[in-house]
């Protein structure tokens, strides 16, 4: 696997499954009826932040992640991150090699931490993944997300220092 900044011709193997995911409305604060023009204004970012695909051998798209400031201004020394894994490629190490890149982004580049801001409770094999990189929950929004099996469940919010 090769984890490598997205160029422009990434973004048509991203968007179906981005838009899957977004759609299915269990793991991402995304409107439910995303465009193709949102996702995209929202998933590749300039700089200061990156956005990064993680393919395989043959050039397919596995995974992607986009990496960013947190705040800004005075909470802009504090990273951010997002993933989202083509489901075909679950249970392979694409969201826990695309997280060890952002992190290795985020030190390389100044960043005093991680935080995600909005990581769904049930969301269990993200929770574990991030956890068993160094995060740590700071504080759960009680049913700050409308799960469209479970109803509300909560955000967590999640940090780890660098």
């Amino acid at each position: 696997m090769l984890i490598r900044d997205v160029t422009e011709a990434d973004w048509p193997h991203i968007w179906p499954f981005l838009r899957d995911i977004c759609r299915a409305g269990e793991t991402f604060t995304y409107p439910l009826d995303i465009t193709g023009r949102q996702g995209r204004d929202y998933w590749l970012l300039s700089a200061p932040g990156r956005t990064v695909v993680a393919v395989d051998a043959s050039g397919r798209v596995l995974g992607t992640a986009k990496m960013n400031p947190n705040q800004k201004g005075n909470g802009a020394h504090i990273s951010s991150a997002s993933f989202m894994v083509d489901p075909a490629h679950a249970g392979r190490g694409v969201g826990r090699a695309l997280c060890t890149e952002a992190l290795a982004w985020a030190a390389r580049e100044g960043y005093h931490g991680m935080q995600f801001n909005a990581v769904v409770e049930s969301n269990k094999a993200a929770v574990a993944l991030y956890t068993s990189l160094g995060f740590r929950v700071l504080g759960t929004v009680p049913g700050g997300f409308r799960h469209p099996e479970l109803g509300p469940v909560g955000l967590h919010v999640m940090y780890r220092e660098l």
